[in-house]
């Protein structure tokens, strides 16, 4: 008998869920289940496993080698002390509450998976876990849990274009009807199937960049909210495909102009209550909501290393682009690295958030979240002080008033983000030493592989990775 094989054993309530799920998915019409991970890289990499398999997989688990945890965008390997070797095995395990049907994919269904080692521990580089464990000592240290959501900004290419070159699929103007008009259909396609998914999508629009489209979704728990993430891009892609287009969520398509981010939207609550609305503090915030905002503004140059963590990051991290490239934060502010997003006047107690603006579709959706969380958790924890808030763009600021704002330049290479990751205790505990070490090993990676090329060639170097 095969180790594939359903036996008992292993985790048996799971198993006789997965055996349910898997006759109700091949009454479907279902005939694999896609489970997927995203690697530190911030590529997502997956394995599959025929429908009538699923209750094996849940039991067992699925054999993926811990070797991708150090793999570049481009595949090549780089090495830490414990991770980048040929040698060992890890179980990749899906989750049943998040396993979904994939309409524009017929045949299939998708799951997200952790990573748990050959011994039934959680592997340690698991970036899925490691959002889970953050929020779970939040709730039970603080009291504190969170509504997320991810912004998925993409461009739109021709499919038929030459080589890798990018050809815009479309030609009308930013947020121009036009270019509604031209993509209608698959618009229609790709709301009806993440409909059907169950993806709750609040908004969708022509963006700023040639070709360039958005998708706002609802909040969720942080997990479920990486979830997402990932889900609406696998989706984005399939029924692109279907319609003979290609889609890149690469920070940057071309060296000049906007690029595509990836934005985090985050609120804490406690008790039912949201903590960045009905409060005493600026814009109704909660002393603690203001701490949390501080923690995660003092630490933002670190945090690039998680949410800004291509080369071609760089490339999209522009002054006056609306990327949020200085360490400053106001209302509704869309050139300061934090928007305070209050909401309308009567739904504000649900709506009023913090967004994150440097943030692109090359991180780790998972890593991004735990390590904003884990930043703003030491500002709520130490009562940090949120300073003067910025109103118009902060370039412009003279020189000497930045400064004494505290208003700076987030840093403008991978090394720098690197250097600024390496000094920061608590981010690095937040992941772990084994996550936290291969981080630096795979961002110095990718700033080695571009090394000596211009922006152009950093661009196509990264434009069909993500």
């Amino acid at each position: 008998m095969s180790e594939s094989d359903p036996v008992p054993g292993g985790r048996p309530g799971e198993v006789e869920r997965a055996t349910a799920l898997s006759g109700e998915l091949t009454g479907q019409g279902v005939h694999g289940v896609v489970l997927a991970y995203v690697d530190t890289a911030g590529i997502t990499r997956v394995k599959t496993v025929p429908t009538a398999k699923l209750a094996s997989a849940a039991a067992w688990g699925v054999g993926m080698s811990p070797v991708f945890d150090t793999f570049l965008a481009d595949d090549s390997i780089v090495a830490t002390d414990v991770l980048g070797s040929p040698d060992g095995d890890l179980r990749l395990y899906p989750d049943l509450d998040r396993l979904t049907v994939l309409a524009a994919q017929p045949g299939w269904a998708w799951a997200p998976v952790d990573r748990i080692t050959q011994e039934g521990a959680p592997h340690p580089a698991c970036g899925r876990t490691v959002l889970r464990r953050t929020v779970a000592g939040a709730a039970g240290r603080h009291g504190v849990t969170f509504r997320a959501a991810i912004e998925v900004e993409w461009v739109v290419g021709r499919g038929d274009a030459d080589g890798d070159a990018f050809v815009p699929a479309v030609s009308g103007p930013a947020y121009g009807a036009a270019r509604q008009i031209e993509l209608s259909d698959c618009a229609a396609d790709l709301l009806a199937a993440l409909a059907a998914q169950g993806v709750d999508v609040e908004q969708f629009h022509p963006e700023y960049a040639a070709g360039q489209f958005e998708i706002s979704v609802g909040a969720l728990d942080p997990v479920a909210a990486a979830d997402h993430s990932v889900l609406v891009r696998q989706t984005i892609r399939a029924v692109s495909r279907r319609h003979g287009l290609r889609v890149s969520f690469a920070p940057a398509v071309l060296g000049q102009g906007v690029g595509n981010g990836g934005h985090l939207h985050l609120s804490a609550w406690r008790g039912g209550t949201n903590l960045h609305a009905g409060g005493t503090g600026r814009y109704g915030m909660t002393p603690e909501a203001e701490s949390f905002v501080a923690g995660v503004l003092g630490r933002l140059p670190a945090l690039t290393a998680m949410t800004a963590p291509s080369p071609a990051s760089r490339l999209r991290l522009r002054p006056s682009q609306w990327a949020g490239v200085f360490t400053a934060w106001g209302r509704e502010t869309r050139e300061a690295a934090l928007r305070i997003v209050t909401g309308t006047a009567g739904i504000r107690d649900r709506a009023a958030n913090l967004e994150v603006k440097p943030v692109d579709l090359a991180a780790n959706p998972y890593l991004a979240l735990a390590s904003v969380i884990a930043a703003g958790l030491d500002g709520l924890a130490s009562s940090a002080p949120l300073p003067e808030e910025i109103t118009g763009d902060p370039a412009r600021l003279d020189p000497a008033d930045a400064a004494a704002r505290g208003v700076r330049r987030l840093p403008v290479t991978l090394a720098e983000s690197v250097a600024a990751f390496r000094a920061d205790e608590v981010l690095r505990t937040a992941l772990g030493p084994v996550l936290a070490d291969a981080v630096v090993a795979v961002r110095l990676g990718e700033a080695g592989t571009v090394e000596g090329l211009d922006d152009e060639g950093v661009a196509a170097a990264y434009r069909w990775k993500y």
